[in-house]
């Protein structure tokens, strides 16, 4: 008895493929920009430096979930994804409630204002199109 090997289903088709354009943008961004206010100037703040970091990661994770494909890989987005749009939600209020928790800003800082609230609006457009995909997208 033999095992059938699926193909994972393709999630960077269509308008998959500009999701993992805009994620892996936002991967560099956000890594980048951490790594380099974590090495100079952590102290300054280091919860939005950390925060930074951990939007890099998260993006990451998307990024690799979206290519990787596959049902399991695209419920793990979906979760990544609805985490992330939290995070952005109450990063961005938090900014907004008291300010001087953060000195400087993060990824997520008034849900993304600072890069063209493209963190608040891209979990969105991500969730929209995993659950889309579910049904649409074939192997």
């Amino acid at each position: 008895m033999t095992a059938v090997e699926e193909k994972p289903t393709r999630l960077i088709s269509g308008p998959g493929m500009l999701l993992v354009w805009f994620y892996g943008v936002m991967v560099v961004g956000a890594v980048s920009r951490s790594a380099y206010e974590i090495s100079t100037d952590f102290q300054r703040a280091p919860l939005a430096y950390a925060l930074s970091a951990v939007a890099g990661v998260v993006y990451g994770f998307i990024t690799y979930t979206l290519i990787r494909g596959g049902e399991t890989a695209r419920r793990a987005a979906l979760v990544c994804c609805a985490a992330e749009l939290a995070g952005v939600l109450l990063v961005g209020t938090w900014t907004l409630i008291d300010r001087s928790a953060f000195p400087d800003s993060t990824v997520w800082s008034y849900y993304g204002a600072g890069y063209v609230f493209i963190p608040v609006l891209l979990p969105v457009s991500a969730m929209y199109w995993l659950r889309r995909a579910r049904d649409t997208v074939t192997p």
